[in-house]
């Protein structure tokens, strides 16, 4: 069910040539299709939202904003131990990010020059919200809240028209919760268009940020440059290194947390043990046939998923550095002594009791990360992604004056003629 192989053999070469290949490739059909629709979105507005809207989904609805009073029933009617659970999350989530939140700053020097640098949140942010089977309330707060904590001035939820009202509860709830200013019932690649532009129904915004399908992860890709965009996520991903006091059992639940996502979702396990590398392959077929997503797990596992038997635990982190995967697992005996060692990861679990799924709810930590390899220079989505920055400068004649010779020299090196009299004539009597 799940490849097994040692280091440095071919056959492990070429897993990882597949595993590095298996990001998700947008054919031409499908990005002509979303060119398609983000112009017409883009000439014909909310005409062309309501047509695609009907056409991709069946349905256009006659409220397509959610109106305060609909917020107020979500609240009112969703499971209460889910409600509870969420807010929970909520306040782990706003403590985590409110410690990124950087502040401006202003420095004045002696002789009259000042300097600084101005922070402020974006005036308006666009979160997808996936609809149907890939509903995630938890993604609606690691979205909202660091906009929040950011600064943002408003933040604009879409979501496909809803097709169950158990769903609807709990996505409402969760953007109620995170405090979501207004809320759309139009998805697909017609919303994440009409974001980007504006029409007579959706604001315009300066970002749109949230998972979505290969429509909705072109039309975010195509826009990037018209808005700025969180990024062009891939199928999941998890590794796992473990030592000889790790438990099967968690190994095996843990990788199996990630292969349920998606067919092309990967799980990776690095182990220092042979035993354990036989003893989790029986529990992945164990636990797997128990579960309600056996068959999207089973295909995730032959195709993208291993387990490797590495030297020792140094060999197994600069394999999870080469992968620098979504989510790394360090299941070992005293995981804190190998953290400044992990380079290249988008969120690292310590020890034998923190699960992944810790990180998609509970413990604070973004769950919007980096997959394909991409940890490698792209960090968690946070309170950073939600701002700009501006620096000012003020100088005085006195402190132009000691550095013109200086500009003008470096300029006139550099053939732009205007840019050193901008600072020379200054300084020439009338």
């Amino acid at each position: 069910m799940i490849n097994l192989f040692k280091t440095n053999t071919n056959e492990l070469k070429e897993f990882f040539d597949t595993l590095s290949s298996r990001n998700y490739s947008i054919s031409g059909d499908i990005e002509k299709k979303v060119r398609d629709i983000i112009e017409d979105v883009r000439i014909n507005k909310d005409k062309a939202l309501f047509k695609y809207t009907e056409m991709f989904d069946g349905v256009v609805p006659e409220e397509y904003e959610v109106s305060e009073e609909e917020k107020q029933y979500a609240i009112e009617n969703c499971d209460k131990d889910f409600l509870k659970a969420i807010k929970k999350c909520a306040e782990n989530i706003f403590s985590f990010h409110q410690k990124q939140l950087e502040k401006s700053w202003i420095d004045t020097n002696e002789n009259g020059v000042i300097l600084g640098q101005r922070i402020r949140g974006l005036a308006k942010v666009g979160i997808y919200v996936p609809g149907g089977t890939a509903a995630y309330p938890s993604s609606v707060l690691m979205n909202a809240i660091p906009a929040r904590i950011a600064g943002v001035k408003e933040i604009i939820m879409v979501t496909p028209p809803f097709k169950d009202e158990n769903s609807k509860n709990n996505i409402l709830a969760a953007a109620v919760v995170a405090k979501v200013d207004r809320i759309f019932t139009f998805g697909g690649a017609q919303a994440v268009a009409a974001l980007a532009f504006g029409t007579e129904i959706i604001p315009k915004v300066d970002k749109i940020v949230g998972p979505g399908n290969i429509f909705v992860a072109t039309a975010k890709k195509l826009l990037y440059g018209t808005v700025d965009i969180d990024m062009v996520a891939g199928p999941s991903e998890i590794l796992v290194i473990a030592d000889k006091t790790a438990n099967p059992k968690f190994l095996a639940a843990d990788l199996l947390s990630q292969a349920e996502h998606d067919t092309m979702a990967s799980s990776v396990l690095l182990v220092t043990d042979e035993n354990l590398a036989y003893e989790t392959m029986n529990q992945v077929k164990i636990q797997a046939e128990k579960l309600e997503r056996y068959e999207i797990m089973k295909k995730s596992l032959k195709d993208y998923s291993a387990i490797i038997i590495c030297k020792n635990i140094d060999t197994a982190i600069d394999i999870a550095n080469d992968i620098a995967p979504e989510h790394l697992e360090v299941c070992v005996e005293d995981p804190m002594r190998y953290i400044g060692k992990i380079d290249n990861a988008g969120s690292v679990f310590l020890g034998h009791y923190s699960p992944e799924a810790l990180g998609d709810y509970y413990a604070g930590p973004n769950h919007v990360l980096p997959t394909g390899a991409t940890a490698r220079f792209f960090s968690p989505l946070g309170v950073d992604s939600f701002i700009k920055k501006s620096s000012f400068i003020y100088y005085t004649f006195e402190a132009l004056k000691e550095a013109k010779n200086d500009i003008i020299t470096v300029a006139n090196e550099e053939g732009l003629t205007a840019h050193a009299n901008s600072v020379k004539v200054r300084f020439e009597e009338d």
